[in-house]
């Protein structure tokens, strides 16, 4: 059944579009920023400063002041949300962080004084698919509009994070007045994403990353409406997480000092949901497994061939039921990552048990990776999870995947028409463009990358769920991960949110360049340490002085 749609706005729309300056879908143009003296000057027609660009938006040429001590009005089915409460503080923080509080005396009389946000549903469940559309109105109770407030509303609490994102986004503090204004008003935004998975992986064994570190990640997740963390938590190089019913596991972090207990995960994923972000463990089997075996020698095959896991023993797959059993009650997300990528199956050949076991039940050790593969698979769907694998599953043998498996693209173009021709669900994170840690990777190869590019039909179209740009950390650690992340996730991040057509236009590219740049220094301003968005390779500092607007 179709979400109920907003009530006020739809009634208000008509009226919204006469007083409007604008148009009711976004604008695309080569219109420039200019810098002198370091202060930007913007012609009539300037850009939107909005990143992820939003569905349909329509604006004015009036500039509202916004009350420091702006108020919150929460109505509709979900009023009474922590989840919503919690984020206009945070929202709060952020827009205000120059404004002094007014005395409650001040007869200083704001255009904005209150916010007011109706969700229509209590639902608070974070999964993939939930409504995270809104609609947001700024304006003024003067000749010009009949609204005397901010106002977003949402069919549910995931809905109204974002429309608080794109109005914090809206907000800008002039330091002459030092004051809070919002120009271009009054603004309509009708908006809701165009994927509904938006993901950022990232990889905590071959760098350890501290809670807070992770916390930062997803904070900034949220500032580009990202909505899924994929976390790489183990791999062959190091175990940092713990595992209560196999608690030597975690003898394979590199040290006492880098691991996560169940507590750490599980506040992780309390964190990450307060700002409407899916957390999606992954334990990546058989290859990728050689820390296993510091804790619990017998699941290597042999002291020479340390991975992949021994598929011979009972041991390794109640192993692996325990580590997902206990991560089952960590992670509410219906999505699993089981990996099953580059796995090198020789040495399974030169084990003599491992070889015997195989001969015994007449399999070649190709055979032997889909029975791992595919019985790790089992253990999750027991669990009520969602498989996802990555692509070197589908690509060798597609027809005996559990068709439920989601396909996880990343070696290259052309695996997601694929597999969704043969009815499986696919994520796209082709490594050519959206591996984080491909430093000379420009932005515009990023942005420009299509998850459904070769994929006419629509009901196939369906099955892509959306993309991920992949954070691997052979090169990084706490001290570059952020600014190897942003700016190009952003870049990602618009490509998964915004109507294909509004960013798809030969004319963007100089648009979506100056949007963009803008968006790395908000995301400064914020204390993200994103990158300059031109560099020759990724998270390079700049290389003389200037203004973080002229890069």
């Amino acid at each position: 059944m179709p979400s109920k749609r907003p009530t006020i706005f739809f009634l208000l729309f008509p009226f919204l579009l006469s007083i409007s300056l604008s148009f009711p879908t976004p604008v695309n143009s080569s219109r420039t920023l200019s810098l002198h003296k370091s202060k930007l000057h913007f012609d009539d027609q300037s850009l939107t400063l909005l990143w992820p660009l939003p569905a349909q938006y329509t604006f004015g040429n009036h500039t509202l002041t916004v009350d420091p001590n702006l108020s919150l009005v929460l109505s509709g089915n979900g009023g009474a949300s922590g989840i919503v409460k919690e984020a206009f503080q945070r929202y709060k923080d952020l827009i205000f962080k120059h404004s002094s509080k007014v005395p409650s005396t001040s007869r200083v009389v704001y255009d904005i004084q209150k916010l007011s946000i109706i969700v229509q549903s209590d639902n608070e469940e974070l999964q993939l698919g939930v409504d995270e559309s809104y609609s947001l109105l700024v304006g003024k109770n003067d000749e010009h509009s009949i609204i005397g407030e901010a106002t977003i509303e949402a069919n549910s609490v995931y809905g109204a994070l974002r429309g608080l994102e794109t109005l914090s986004q809206l907000c800008v503090f002039d330091y002459g007045a030092k004051t809070v204004l919002v120009s271009k008003a009054p603004w309509f935004i009708q908006d809701k994403p165009r994927f509904e998975y938006r993901g950022l992986s990232l990889d905590t064994s071959r760098h350890y990353y501290p809670i807070d570190v992770i916390k930062q990640v997803i904070e900034s997740m949220s500032y580009a409406k990202l909505n899924v963390l994929h976390w790489h938590i183990i791999d062959e190089e190091s175990f940092p997480l713990e595992v209560p019913r196999y608690p030597k596991l975690w003898k394979g972090a590199y040290s006492k000092w880098e691991r996560y207990t169940v507590e750490d995960a599980q506040e992780i994923v309390s964190y990450a949901k307060m700002r409407g972000i899916n957390v999606m463990a992954e334990v990546d089997v058989p290859g990728h497994a050689e820390s296993w075996g510091k804790g619990y020698p017998d699941l290597w095959p042999s002291p020479s061939c340390t991975e992949p896991l021994d598929i011979s023993k009972n041991f390794t797959f109640d192993v692996i039921s325990g580590i997902l059993a206990g991560m089952r009650e960590i992670f509410p997300f219906k999505f699993f990552h089981l990996g099953g990528d580059e796995v090198n199956t020789d040495c399974w050949n030169s084990t003599p048990h491992v070889k015997q076991w195989l001969q015994d039940h007449n399999m070649t050790v190709k055979d032997g990776y889909q029975y791992f593969v595919l019985k790790a698979q089992e253990i999750a769907l027991s669990l009520n999870w969602t498989p996802v694998n990555w692509e070197e599953t589908f690509n060798t043998f597609p027809s005996k995947l559990n068709p439920q498996t989601v396909v996880h693209n990343w070696l290259g173009p052309g695996v997601c028409p694929k597999a969704v021709a043969k009815g499986f669900r696919c994520i796209f994170s082709n490594q050519g463009v959206w591996y984080l840690d491909h430093l000379d990777v420009p932005w515009n190869e990023t942005y420009y990358a299509e998850p459904l590019e070769g994929i006419k039909d629509a009901s196939e179209q369906r099955l892509v769920l959306g993309g991920e740009v992949c954070m691997w950390s052979e090169t990084a650690d706490t001290s570059d991960v952020q600014q190897t992340i942003w700016p190009r996730a952003a870049a990602a991040a618009e490509r998964l949110w915004s109507d294909r057509e509004a960013t798809s236009a030969p004319d963007t590219k100089l648009s979506a360049l100056n949007r963009l740049e803008y968006f790395r220094c908000l995301l400064n301003r914020r204390g993200v340490a994103a990158a300059p968005v031109r560099n020759q390779y990724a998270r390079r500092p700049p290389i003389g002085p200037g203004s973080c607007y002229d890069q």
